[in-house]
């Protein structure tokens, strides 16, 4: 559906101010389809980014620091993201032999499996794949990445 009629204005600038507009609503829509399937595994959008991010770097630890580097969203708190994963059993915390002070970060078993089952339940390509093409997808993300520049 058009940006237009979503939100039931056409009052726009110019193309630019429309195609930021869009933008940020279509984040918001996507971000609402992903929080409705992680709710199901009680963790947020922010907890299931860490823990994609560990499962990347398992078996090898991580640090808080190169969490923070790597996380899509650069305004969360990834100590207390981490934190709240620690209580919930998907991650563990473990002394770093090189240096005793740091702290490394690995994911848990349990953290595994749940995100074995969000890769089942999850489907990033069903999500966009309904209402893109392939071609049209690698067009979008080329787009966007033209825009950060």
């Amino acid at each position: 559906m058009e940006i237009e009629k979503e939100i039931y204005s056409n009052k726009f600038d110019d193309k630019h101010q429309k195609a930021i507009v869009n933008l940020i609503y279509t984040y918001g829509w996507i971000t609402n389809i992903l929080k409705i399937m992680l709710n199901k595994h009680k963790i947020t959008l922010q907890q299931f980014n860490i823990l994609r991010i560990l499962r990347g770097q398992y078996p090898s630890p991580s640090t808080i620091n190169m969490l923070r580097e790597r996380m899509l969203d650069k305004m969360s708190d990834a100590s207390r993201i981490v934190e709240r994963l620690v209580q919930k059993g998907l991650v563990k915390r473990c002394v770093n032999v090189k240096d005793r002070r740091a702290v490394d970060i690995i994911i848990s078993q349990e953290g595994l499996d749940i995100l074995t089952k969000l890769d089942k339940e999850l489907s990033i390509k069903e999500i966009l794949g309904n209402n893109l093409t392939e071609e049209e997808a690698v067009i979008l993300s080329n787009l966007l990445d033209k825009m950060r520049g």
